[in-house]
C-alpha cells in the first residue's frame, strides 16, 4: 500500500511540474530562509551558555548620581572585583577585564594587535574557554605573562610550541607565553587573541572606586543567591557613600548584577563588544514564520485550485472502494512527499547562500553548522509540520468529494474554494506589503543617520593609534606630519568625537546659585576643533599661551585650565553662549571657559545630546586625527606611512577612517536593515511565485470564457483587464491592510532613537505602487498570452 502510495504521489509530481516547481522552490526557499535566521537567532539565544559556569556568573555594572544627572555604565573601578570577594561570602571568584590594543613583536614578525585583553588571574576559573596548554590557576597568576589563542599562536610561531618564549608588547617589556588556548566561540561577549595577566598593569594594585574602565565579572558560589545579594549589595553601597565616598545630597555609587547569559540580548550597556537586541530577533523569528506562511500559502493555493483536474482519479479510485482516510492519506503523503524535497534541496540552498548571508549578517557561521545533528533533526520536524499545515486542507477538500457529483458534473472545488484562495493571496501581499514598508523606514533611518549633520566632519579624518612610549615623540611626530602637502591639519585627543565616554562633573556660580553639572569631558590637543570641523558660536579656540596655565609647581596650587563648553552645557548651567566666555568654572582645578562650541553628536543618536566639556591635556591623548585633502588620498596615506615609519620604528603604520568608527555604532541597525532588505525581497519573491502559478492556472480554466469573449469582439486591453482585475483587487485590500500595522511597528522602532526620520506618506504610496507594480507584471504575462491565443483552438478544445 505504501509503495503504490508513493507511485501515485511521484505520478502526480511529474504530471503537474509548473505546480511542482512552484511549491518545492517555495517551500525550499521558505524552508532556507528559516534555516539561515534559525542559525543566526540561535547563536544570538545561546550566547555564553556554552560556560559551564554560566548560571553563576554576574557582570557588575555602575550606575552613579552625579549633580542630579543619573548615568549608568558597563564599567567599574579597580576596587569592585577584590572588595566584593573579601566582603561578601556569596562571591566565589572574579576577574577584571580590560581590552588594550597592543604591539606584539616576535623578532621581525610585528603585528598590531588590537584585541588583547588584561584579566585577574581566575579568568579560567570563571569561563569555560578551552585551554590547550597551560594551568589554568597559574597561566595569569603573576605579572608579564601572556596566553595566546590557537590561531595567535600560530601567527607568531608557526608550527612551533610557544609556551616558556616571549613576546614583546609595545617595544617596552617582554611577556612571557604560559599557555595557549583555543579560540574563542563566536557566542561570547568575552572575545580575544591574547590574555594577559592583570597583574601587569601598573595600577593594578591600586584599588579606586572610580576611574571607571574596567569589565568585572563575579563568579558566586549559587546563581539563585542573585536577587538577595543584589539588596545586600545594594545596603552596602549606601555605606559606603556615606563613611568612604562622602557623597553630597543626591549623589551617589550604586552597582547592579547583570546574569552572564543575559548580558547579550537584554542589557543596554554595552561592555566588551556591542550587544545584541531580543527585540530584533523576535522580528527575524516573525519574518521566518512569515516567510513560511507565504510558502504554505502557495501549496495551498495551488493545490485547491489544480484539484479540478483530478475529476477522474478521484471518481475512479472511489469506484473501485477507496475509503476516505486512504484518500486523505493519499494527498496528505504527496504534501510530504514535497515538503521533504523541499527540505533537502533548502540544505543545499543554505549552503550556497552561507558566505553572501555572513556577509550581510555579519557573521562567520561555517557550513558544518548546518549539518548538526539538531538543526538537522529541527528541519525533518518543520517539514512535516509544514507539510501537515500546508497538505491537510486540499487533502480533506479531495478526499471528501461525494461519487456522485464527481460523476454528475465533476469535481466543483475552483469556485468553492476561491474564497480561501483570495484570503490566503491577500494574507501574502500583507506580509508583503508590510515587510516593504518597514524596510523602507529602516533603510531611511540608516541613512538619516548617515547624511545627518553631526556638527563636526567626519570626512577623511585618519585616526592613528598613540601609545606611552610615543609621546616622548608626540610633538615632532605631529609637526611632521602636517608638513605633507596631502595633510590640512593635525591634532590629539583621549577619544574621539563619534563616542565620548568620560563622565565627569563641574560647577560655577551663575549669578543666582553655584550650580553643579555631571558633564562628558574630553582632553584634546590644539587645533581639536578645527581638525573635526566644529563651529564656536562663541569665544575663541585654545592657543599655546592657554599651556602656560598649567603650573604643575607647588603641588598645582596654581595650576588653572581653559575650558571649552557645548550649547547644552552652558545652557543647562544658565548662560548664553556669550555670557559663559570669560566664566570661571570648576574640574577638579578652577579655569576660565574660552569658548562655546556648536552642539555635536558625540554618542548614538539614540541619546540626546548632553553637556560637554573639552580641555587640553596632551598627556592624555590616546588617538592622533589627521584631516587629509580628497586629491590623490594614497600618495598622501604613502607619505604619512613613510614619516610614521621613520620615528614609529617599532609599530606597523595602522589607521582607519573617523568613518568607521561612526558606522560602528549603527551596525546592529545597518545589519537589521540588510536582513530586512533580503528577506523582504525574498517575501515579495514567494508571493509573486505563487501568483504565477495560480494566474496560469486561473488563465487555464477561463479558457472557453476567454475564446468566446474574443470571437465576440473583445480586444487584448479587456482580456487583459478581465484578467488582472481580480488579482489587483486582492492586492489593493492588502495594501490596505498592511500599511497601519507598518506604520505602528515602524513608529515604535524609530521611538528608540532620540533624533529620526519621519515616516511620510510616500512610503506607503511607493510601497503599494511596487506591490500593485509586481503583481500586474506577474499576473499579465498569462493575461497578454490568453488574449492573443487563437480562440477557434480554446473551444475546439473545450
Amino acid at each position: 500500500m505504501f509503495k503504490n502510495f508513493l507511485k501515485i504521489s511521484w505520478r502526480s509530481i511529474r504530471k503537474n511540474k509548473l505546480y511542482s516547481v512552484v511549491n518545492i522552490a517555495g517551500l525550499a526557499t521558505g524552508l532556507s530562509a528559516c534555516i539561515l535566521i534559525g542559525l543566526y537567532c540561535w547563536n544570538e539565544l545561546s550566547y555564553d551558555k556554552f560556560n559551564s559556569n554560566a548560571g553563576r556568573i554576574v557582570r557588575v555594572t555602575m550606575e552613579y548620581s552625579d549633580a542630579g544627572t543619573v548615568n549608568k555604565t558597563a564599567v567599574t573601578g579597580t576596587k569592585v572585583g577584590p572588595q566584593f570577594k573579601r566582603t561578601f561570602p556569596q562571591v566565589e571568584a572574579f576577574t577584571r577585564i580590560i581590552r588594550y590594543p597592543r604591539v606584539i613583536a616576535n623578532g621581525t614578525k610585528v603585528f598590531d594587535e588590537k584585541n588583547v585583553l588584561y584579566a585577574d588571574a581566575d579568568f579560567f576559573h570563571l569561563f569555560s574557554f578551552k585551554l590547550l596548554q597551560g594551568n589554568p590557576a597559574a597561566v595569569l597568576a603573576e605579572p608579564y605573562k601572556i596566553v595566546l589563542s590557537q590561531s595567535a599562536a600560530k601567527k607568531y610561531f608557526g608550527n612551533d610550541n610557544p609556551v616558556g618564549k616571549s613576546l614583546r608588547i609595545n617595544d617596552l617589556q617582554d611577556y612571557e607565553v604560559t599557555g595557549i588556548v583555543a579560540d574563542a566561540p563566536l557566542n561570547s561577549q568575552v572575545k580575544y587573541d591574547m590574555i594577559a595577566s592583570f597583574s601587569s598593569l601598573p595600577f593594578a594594585k591600586t584599588e579606586q572606586w572610580w576611574s571607571a574602565n574596567y569589565i568585572t565579572y563575579l563568579l558566586l558560589h549559587d546563581g539563585q543567591q542573585l536577587s538577595g545579594f543584589q539588596q545586600q549589595l545594594n545596603q552596602y553601597m549606601q555605606t559606603v557613600n556615606k563613611q568612604e565616598l562622602h557623597s553630597q545630597g543626591n549623589d551617589y555609587l550604586a552597582y547592579n548584577l547583570e546574569p552572564l547569559t543575559r548580558v547579550h540580548l537584554y542589557s543596554p550597556l554595552d561592555g566588551l563588544e556591542p550587544n545584541g537586541n531580543i527585540t530584533y530577533i523576535y522580528v527575524l523569528l516573525i519574518i521566518a514564520a512569515l516567510i513560511l506562511l507565504i510558502a504554505c500559502v502557495n501549496y495551498t493555493n495551488l493545490a485547491t485550485a489544480q484539484s479540478a483536474g483530478r475529476t477522474t482519479e478521484i471518481g475512479i479510485r472511489k469506484v473501485m472502494g477507496a475509503q476516505r482516510g486512504q484518500l486523505f492519506r493519499q494527498f496528505i503523503g504527496e504534501s510530504f512527499m514535497l515538503t521533504l524535497l523541499a527540505a533537502v534541496l533548502s540544505i543545499g540552498i543554505s549552503m550556497l547562500v552561507l558566505p553572501f548571508f555572513n556577509s550581510v549578517a555579519g557573521q562567520s557561521f561555517t557550513g558544518n553548522m548546518l549539518l548538526r545533528p539538531a538543526l538537522l533533526l529541527g528541519l525533518l520536524l518543520l517539514s512535516l509540520l509544514v507539510g501537515l499545515l500546508a497538505g491537510s486542507y486540499p487533502a480533506i477538500l479531495l478526499s471528501n468529494a461525494g461519487l456522485v457529483s464527481i460523476l454528475k458534473s465533476g469535481l466543483r472545488v475552483s469556485s468553492a474554494g476561491g474564497g480561501l484562495r483570495k484570503s490566503l493571496i491577500v494574507f501574502q501581499f500583507v506580509i508583503s506589503v508590510f515587510l516593504i514598508i518597514s524596510t523602507v523606514i529602516v533603510v531611511k533611518q540608516i541613512s538619516y543617520i548617515q547624511h545627518k549633520n553631526l556638527g563636526y566632519n567626519r570626512e577623511q579624518v585618519l585616526v592613528l593609534p598613540v601609545d606611552y612610549k610615543m609621546k616622548a615623540g608626540y610633538e615632532g611626530l605631529k609637526k611632521a606630519i602636517a608638513m605633507n602637502p596631502g595633510v590640512v591639519s593635525v591634532t590629539g585627543a583621549y577619544e574621539d568625537p563619534t563616542f565620548i565616554e568620560w563622565g565627569d562633573g563641574i560647577k560655577a556660580n551663575n549669578g543666582k546659585e553655584t550650580k553643579s553639572l555631571s558633564v562628558t569631558a574630553i582632553p584634546v590637543d590644539l587645533d581639536f576643533i578645527k581638525t573635526m570641523g566644529m563651529h564656536l558660536v562663541a569665544g575663541d579656540d585654545f592657543t599655546a599661551a592657554d599651556f602656560l596655565l598649567q603650573d604643575t609647581a607647588h603641588d598645582f596650587a596654581n595650576y588653572r585650565s581653559a575650558y571649552i563648553l557645548n550649547e547644552t552645557a552652558a545652557r543647562q548651567m544658565g548662560w548664553t553662549p556669550q555670557t559663559a566666555v570669560g566664566q570661571v568654572i570648576e574640574r577638579g582645578v578652577p579655569g576660565t571657559v574660552k569658548a562655546v562650541v556648536q552642539d555635536f553628536h558625540f554618542s548614538s543618536l539614540h541619546n540626546k545630546i548632553g553637556p560637554l566639556v573639552m580641555f587640553l591635556d596632551t598627556s592624555m591623548v590616546r588617538h592622533m586625527f589627521v584631516k587629509i585633502s580628497n586629491r590623490n588620498i594614497p600618495a598622501t596615506l604613502k607619505a604619512l606611512e613613510n614619516t610614521w615609519k621613520e620615528r614609529v620604528a617599532y609599530r606597523p603604520f595602522s589607521y582607519h577612517f573617523l568613518d568607521d568608527d561612526f558606522n560602528a555604532l549603527y551596525k546592529q541597525e545597518q545589519r537589521t536593515a540588510s536582513l530586512f532588505e533580503l528577506f523582504s525581497g525574498l517575501a515579495i519573491t514567494l508571493a509573486c511565485l505563487g501568483l504565477f502559478a495560480l494566474a496560469a492556472f486561473t488563465t487555464l480554466q477561463r479558457t472557453k470564457e476567454i475564446g468566446i469573449r474574443k470571437v465576440l469582439g473583445a480586444g487584448i486591453g479587456s482580456i487583459v483587464l478581465l484578467v488582472t482585475k481580480e488579482f489587483l483587487v486582492l492586492v489593493l485590500i492588502a495594501i490596505l491592510v498592511a500599511s497601519p500595522l507598518a506604520w505602528i511597528a515602524g513608529f515604535k522602532w524609530l521611538s528608540d532613537f532620540a533624533y529620526r526620520t519621519n515616516i511620510g506618506w510616500w512610503i506607503f504610496a511607493g510601497a503599494g505602487l511596487l506591490a500593485i507594480l509586481i503583481a500586474l507584471l506577474t499576473v499579465s504575462y498569462h493575461a497578454i498570452r490568453a488574449s492573443l491565443a487563437n480562440p477557434v483552438k480554446s473551444l475546439r478544445a473545450e
